[in-house]
């Protein structure tokens, strides 16, 4: 899963103009066509105001193309995130805004199958899921245990839930654009 430079630039762009426009209350560009826009896929929107969290929301099943749920995506973590504030004006020059695409997530039966750095993870269980991106573990220096146990965390679930008969662990992969 890798896009040429124009691509992801694209991309980017797409969520920045997202962003912009709703910050400011206008009205973002039409989103131009290209061939990845067209696909189905899973996307996380990461943004940081100097060098810090800011907001991140995504979708792990998409139930729309590119075109239509990366900028819904990109508003919902400038405006939306519960853990912060909405975005404001004066923030969207510093902002840094991340794209993640994921790629479809597979089952795993526990850590010898979690690669830290490459796979992403999901834990669902009892009617609630945890999604933690592949660069988190990799940030916080965790290993396939810790990173896990976060996940379940994550979910609001206890940390050894991932153990537990029912639960279900999956893996995915993330082209990361950013700029």
């Amino acid at each position: 899963m890798s896009t040429d430079i124009d691509t992801r630039a694209l991309l980017l762009g797409i969520a920045r103009a997202a962003i912009d426009a709703a910050v400011r209350g206008g009205t973002p560009p039409p989103v131009p066509e290209a061939p990845i826009l067209a696909d189905y896929r899973g996307v996380f929107v990461t943004l940081r105001q100097g060098g810090r969290l800011r907001g991140c929301i995504g979708r792990i099943e998409p139930d729309a193309p590119l075109a239509s749920l990366l900028p819904e995506i990109a508003v919902l973590s400038a405006t939306d995130d519960p853990r912060f504030p909405p975005v404001s004006e004066a923030e969207l020059a510093g902002l840094e805004v991340e794209v993640s695409l994921l790629s479809v997530p597979e089952l795993i039966t526990g850590p010898a199958q979690v690669e830290v750095g490459r796979h992403g993870l999901i834990v669902t269980a009892r009617g609630r899921r945890g999604l933690l991106l592949p660069q988190v573990a990799t940030e916080c220096g965790w290993n396939a245990l810790e990173f896990l146990a976060q996940t379940c965390l994550k979910a609001r679930l206890p940390e050894n839930a991932w153990e537990h008969a029912g639960t279900r662990l999956q893996v995915f992969e993330t082209e990361i654009i950013s700029g």
